[in-house]
């Protein structure tokens, strides 16, 4: 049950994350800096919101990271062994003789 729950959370945050970083400006010297875009950064307060963006980003991204490590905790594990598994290797014989390999043969 908890496992599903961390998927649903998993989900989310990597869809939000996704919608986050479409958002962005890039901030790099890209095309639109070359062609004299590169100003349109500083008017308005989009400094304030190229902040706030960074900082959800990187947020949404040690959520999800998080995330994905306590899922592994709650995976559902059974702790007694398969009986289908020992049921099939009950008949198996080994022949010792058959399966032993030497270095050399294996180097060449």
């Amino acid at each position: 049950m908890s496992y599903n729950l961390f998927l649903i959370l998993i989900l989310v945050v990597a869809v939000a994350l996704i919608l986050i970083v479409m958002v962005q400006n890039p901030k790099g010297g890209g095309l639109s800096s070359s062609f004299g875009g590169g100003g349109a950064q500083t008017l308005g307060g989009v400094q304030n919101t190229n902040n706030f963006l960074d900082r959800t980003t990187w947020t949404l991204a040690i959520t999800m990271f998080a995330l994905i490590l306590l899922a592994n905790f709650a995976i559902p594990r059974e702790s007694n062994n398969n009986p289908q598994l020992e049921n099939t290797l009950e008949n198996v014989k080994t022949n010792p003789t058959q399966t032993t390999t030497t270095n050399d043969s294996l180097n060449k």
